[in-house]
C-alpha cells in the first residue's frame, strides 16, 4: 500500500518543520518508489508511491482535480473502465486510476465514493470550501486513520506519526483491547483514546465548526438471485469469483499467493492460473507460497497443497514454521509496535516469508481470508431454517428441520430450539456471560466491555431484512474487525488482497437462497459443483482443516520460566484487564495439558507482551486507561456513530 498523511491547522499556521520532518523520517519504508507533497495555507499534504500497475507509475499524487480538490489515492480501483466509459469527455483507457477518481469526484462529490469499487482509501482537501473528506472502501481493506484536537486534524494511512506526534501523553483504549481479546476491536478504533480510524464504506467529513461520519454505501437487502436450476447458480458463482480473482492480478510484477492447501486458497490459484492461461490478467506469473509443520498431527497440509502444485505444473516457497520461535514475552524489535498485532517477533519463519517476497519481486500477496465465512463453511442450517420460521414457511420448515436433525445428529426439538433462541430479545442460555469474558478477565473490566468482548452481537429481527442476510452483514462485520487489526507491510512494503471480500462477489452470495451455500451434509455446497474441474477433487472433498493448539501449547512450555517471571508484574494486571492469579493458574493447566480455551490465553499473554514492549518506549508518554472525563475538555469525544445511507 501507498502512504499518504495530511496536517490541516485550522488557523491557517503554517506547519512546523520540525514536525514535517518527523512525519517524512517514519513514512518512506510504506511507500519506497518516490514521494510528493502539497503545501499550503495551513494544510500540508504528503505521498509515499508503492507502484503496483503500469498506470501507478505514471500518476503524480497528492494530485490536483479540474475542480481544484487536492485528493490523495491509495488503492486499485476495479471498475475503472466503467467509469472511464461514463465520462467519455475527460477519462480515457490511459488515465491513471487517480485520474479516474479524481472525475468522479468532481462530478459526483461524496455521493461518488458509492461508485468506486475494489480496495482503497482517499483523502480530499477542497480549498475553495475550506473542507476535508475522508473515506474508505466497503470491506475496510485499507486502512486511514485521524486525530482531531483544538488546532487541527492530522490523518494518515499508517498510524505510526499519529502515535509519534500526538500533543499530549495519549492513554490506551480499553475498549479496544477488549474487543481485541476476543472478535477483534470495532473497526473505527485504535488502541489510542483521541486516534480513529475511518469505518469500512464511510467517509469523514469536516469543515470549520461542522464534523460527521456518514455511510456512503451498504447491501440492499431486497435485491435476490432467483434462477431455476442449479446449473445457473453455478454458473453465475464461476463468473463472479473469476473476476474477483482477475481484479487482484492487476500488477505488472508476479502476484505471490497463499496456498494452504485448503479450499479457499486452492480455489483462488486454480482460478487465477486459468485467468492468466487465457491472457485475461496483467501478471505476468502467479507464486505461491505454502506453510507446513510435519511434526504436528492434527495440521498435515502438505498432502493437499502438493496436490494444487502438481495440478499447476510447478511447486511454490515451502516454510516450515515447526518448531519456530513463535513467541518472547520479552523481545523488543527495532520497529515500535503501535499496535498489538505489530509487536509480534519476526520469527525465521516470517524471515524466509520476506526471502521469498524479495526473491520472487511480489509487490501483491493474495489471502483466501473470508473464504470460509462467506461461502457457507459453517454448515449449521440454523440460518436457512431462520429464513422460513421468518417467513411463517412451516411446512418447509418442519422438512428442513428433519434433514438437518438428521445431518447434525440431534434432535429435532433442538434444532427448532436453536433456530428461536437468536429471536429473543434476552439470553435464553442461562446466566449472560459474553463469548469473550474468560475466567481471568478482572469481573469489572467484563463489566464495562460486554459488547466488545461478545463480539457486537445483536439479536436477530424477525422483521425487515431475512435473518440469513442480517447474519451475513454480522459476519462481515467481524472480518473487517480483523482486516482492522493488520499492521501495513513495510521493509518490503506490499500489498494484500482478500477475493472472497470483493463487492461484486458478496452482492451475488448474499441475494441467492440459503440452500445454495450450504446443504445438509453439503457444506460449500455451491462452491463444490461450480468449480468441479478446476480444483483438484482431493482438495475440493477435503474435511474441514482441523484447528491447530499444539504449537500454543509448546510456547507456554518453552517459555514457562519466563511467565513465571513475568506473571509477578503483570501491565494488564496493574491496568486492570486480568486477575494475576487466575491468569497464571490458566497458564499452568495450559502447561500441564489441562482443557482451557487456549487462543483466547495467548491472546490475553500477546496483550501483556504487548504492553510491555511499549513501557518506555522514546516515544510520547502512555497513561494507563482513562475515562473520557478525564481527558481535558478540549480532547473530549463525541460518541461515536454512524449515518446510514440515504
Amino acid at each position: 500500500m501507498s502512504a499518504q498523511f495530511g496536517r490541516w491547522n485550522f488557523g491557517g499556521k503554517a506547519l512546523d518543520p520540525d514536525y514535517q520532518r518527523k512525519v517524512r523520517s517514519v513514512l518512506p519504508p510504506y511507500g519506497p518508489d518516490g514521494s510528493g507533497s502539497f503545501v499550503k495555507d495551513g494544510v500540508s499534504i504528503l505521498y509515499y508511491a508503492l507502484h503496483i500497475t503500469k498506470e501507478s507509475r505514471r500518476e503524480v499524487q497528492p494530485h490536483l482535480s479540474e475542480a481544484g480538490a487536492v485528493i490523495t489515492w491509495d488503492g486499485r480501483l476495479d471498475n475503472r473502465e466503467e467509469l472511464i466509459r461514463e465520462f467519455p469527455e475527460v477519462l480515457t483507457k490511459a488515465s491513471t486510476d487517480i485520474e479516474v477518481v479524481a472525475a468522479v469526484y468532481d462530478r459526483r462529490g461524496a455521493d461518488g465514493f458509492a461508485r468506486l469499487v475494489g480496495d482503497w482509501a482517499l483523502a480530499a482537501w477542497s480549498p475553495r470550501t475550506r473542507s476535508l473528506k475522508l473515506a474508505r472502501d466497503f470491506a475496510g481493506t485499507r486502512l486511514l486513520y485521524y486525530s482531531i484536537d483544538r488546532d487541527g486534524i492530522s490523518w494518515s494511512s499508517v498510524l505510526d506519526p499519529l502515535v509519534i506526534l500526538a500533543g499530549e501523553s495519549l492513554a490506551l483504549n480499553e475498549e479496544y483491547v477488549a474487543g481485541w481479546l476476543a472478535y477483534g476491536p470495532a473497526a473505527h478504533l485504535t488502541p489510542y483514546v483521541g486516534i480513529h480510524a475511518v469505518p469500512p464504506s464511510s467517509f469523514l467529513s469536516l469543515r470549520p465548526g461542522k464534523q460527521s461520519i456518514r455511510k456512503y454505501w451498504d447491501f440492499d437487502a431486497g435485491v435476490r438471485v432467483h434462477y431455476r436450476t442449479d446449473d445457473e447458480y453455478e454458473e453465475h458463482f464461476r463468473a463472479v469469483f473469476e473476476e474477483s480473482v482477475r481484479r487482484r492480478l492487476r500488477s505488472d510484477r508476479p502476484v505471490l499467493a497463499e496456498l494452504s492447501g485448503g479450499i479457499d486458497s486452492s480455489s483462488i490459484v486454480c482460478v487465477a492460473d486459468a485467468v492468466i492461461a487465457r491472457g485475461n490478467a496483467e501478471t505476468p506469473r502467479l507464486d505461491t507460497v505454502s506453510y507446513y509443520d510435519d511434526a504436528e498431527p492434527n495440521w498435515n497440509e502438505r498432502p493437499f497443497f502438493t496436490k494444487v502444485e502438481e495440478h499447476r505444473g510447478r511447486s511454490g516457497c515451502h516454510i516450515n514454521v515447526g518448531s519456530q520461535e513463535i513467541a518472547n514475552f520479552e523481545s523488543v524489535s527495532e520497529r515500535i509496535p503501535y499496535t498489538p498485532s505489530a509487536s509480534r517477533q519476526i520469527s525465521r519463519a516470517n524471515q524466509h516469508f520476506i526471502a521469498c517476497l524479495k526473491s520472487q519481486r511480489n509487490l501483491v500477496v493474495i489471502s483466501g481470508t473470508g473464504g470460509d465465512e462467506v461461502t457457507g463453511g459453517l454448515p449449521t442450517g440454523i440460518p436457512e431454517l431462520q429464513d422460513l420460521l421468518a417467513r411463517l414457511l412451516l411446512i418447509r420448515l418442519a422438512r428442513a428441520l428433519k434433514g438437518w436433525a438428521l445431518s447434525q445428529r440431534k434432535p429435532w426439538w433442538q434444532m427448532l430450539f436453536d433456530t428461536i433462541r437468536e429471536f429473543a430479545p434476552f439470553p435464553v442460555n442461562g446466566v449472560f456471560k459474553p463469548a469473550g469474558a474468560e475466567p481471568w478477565l478482572d469481573p469489572r473490566f467484563v463489566l464495562r466491555h460486554r459488547a466488545a468482548l461478545a463480539g457486537y452481537v445483536s439479536r436477530l429481527r424477525l422483521l425487515g431484512a431475512l435473518p440469513t442476510f442480517q447474519k451475513n452483514l454480522t459476519t462481515l462485520d467481524a472480518l473487517r474487525r480483523q482486516l482492522a487489526c493488520e499492521p501495513p507491510a513495510a521493509e518490503p512494503a506490499y500489498e494484500k488482497c482478500y477475493p472472497y471480500l470483493d463487492r461484486s462477489l458478496l452482492e451475488f452470495l448474499y441475494a441467492i437462497p440459503r440452500d445454495q451455500l450450504v446443504r445438509p451434509g453439503q457444506r460449500r455446497s455451491l462452491m463444490r459443483r461450480a468449480l468441479a474441474g478446476i480444483v483438484p477433487s482431493e482438495v475440493l472433498n477435503r474435511r474441514r482443516k482441523a484447528f491447530v493448539v499444539r504449537s500454543a501449547l509448546q510456547v507456554i512450555a518453552a517459555e514457562w520460566k519466563r511467565l513465571i517471571e513475568i506473571s509477578c508484574s503483570l501491565e494488564s494486571s496493574s491496568l486492570g484487564i486480568v486477575t494475576t492469579e487466575v491468569l497464571s493458574q490458566a497458564v499452568q493447566n495450559a502447561r500441564y495439558g489441562d482443557q482451557v480455551p487456549i487462543v483466547s490465553l495467548m491472546r490475553t499473554l500477546s496483550i501483556e507482551s504487548w504492553l510491555r514492549e511499549i513501557k518506555g518506549r522514546p516515544f510520547r508518554a502512555i497513561r494507563g486507561f482513562d475515562s473520557s472525563d478525564s481527558l481535558p475538555a478540549q480532547d473530549q469525544l463525541k460518541p461515536f456513530s454512524v449515518t446510514p445511507v440515504g
